[in-house]
């Protein structure tokens, strides 16, 4: 699902190398699809699909889709064109099929499957693969993309309930709410380093509020504890300290 941006100059030397040879393929194939009828081609999709050819099953989906958008086969192939487009980790192309499916096939059988693919893509588009192999945890990187994703599995679930899949976007929601949380938390931590404790006790309180089921919430109730002490808020300093102890009595911060 992920690109991978990065490549060694020895690998860049061997793209070059073999461009022209790649271009001159693309174009067989082109010239091979335009001489096969709608289910020879939906036939090479398949082929490509199930001996791990995304990219290719791709362009020949496309190019099915676009030649016969009303045929027989199209609800299919655009289904197969999602999960062919997921599989090649083009996001972008991904959303864009989903979503015209969506709109164009309101009432459809598999329409809980587009909604369940949307959160999918777009919570793995939040990952960064570099990061992963470095083993660097970015929290502090911009969730939106968790938040498209927790928005389109709430809609599945609220929608469709006995979705097949609806207990896997369960599940994914509580990994991206402990996402959203551990991004609040990395923000809160960056207004204590600036004295901005205002700022920080907000933060620490937003994921009491918002996220009280997530792995996050010690944190919070710790940010408070110090950021209201440093604002010689007593009461509220108080207040979060009697939570902190009653759920996390291990903690540092409880002297």
């Amino acid at each position: 699902m992920k690109s991978f941006r990065y490549m060694a100059p020895l690998v860049v030397g061997a793209m070059i190398s073999v461009a022209g040879c790649s271009s001159s393929e693309d174009s067989e194939e082109k010239a091979a699809l335009a001489n096969m009828g709608a289910q020879q081609m939906y036939e090479r999709a398949k082929e490509n699909m199930e001996s791990g050819n995304f990219s290719a099953a791709a362009n020949t989906l496309s190019a099915l889709d676009s030649r016969y958008p009303f045929g027989p086969l199209s609800h299919q192939v655009q289904l197969d064109l999602i999960y062919s487009y997921y599989k090649a980790g083009k996001i972008d192309e991904t959303v864009a099929t989903i979503d015209r499916f969506i709109r164009l096939n309101p009432n459809h059988s598999d329409i809980d499957y587009a909604f369940y693919m949307r959160g999918l893509v777009n919570m793995e588009a939040d990952n960064n693969l570099f990061q992963e192999l470095m083993s660097i945890d970015r929290a502090d990187r911009d969730p939106a993309k968790s938040r498209q994703a927790f928005d389109d599995f709430r809609r599945l679930i609220q929608q469709y309930p006995d979705s097949k899949y609806a207990a896997d976007a369960r599940k994914r929601m509580v990994y991206i709410k402990n996402r959203l949380a551990r991004y609040e938390i990395a923000i809160a931590r960056f207004y204590m380093r600036r004295e901005a404790y205002v700022a920080a006790a907000n933060r620490g309180r937003y994921v009491i509020e918002h996220y009280p089921d997530s792995d996050q919430v010690q944190h919070a109730l710790e940010i408070m504890v110090s950021s209201y002490e440093q604002l010689g808020l007593n009461e509220l300093r108080d207040n979060a300290m009697k939570t902190l102890k009653l759920n996390y009595p291990d903690s540092e911060y409880i002297g």
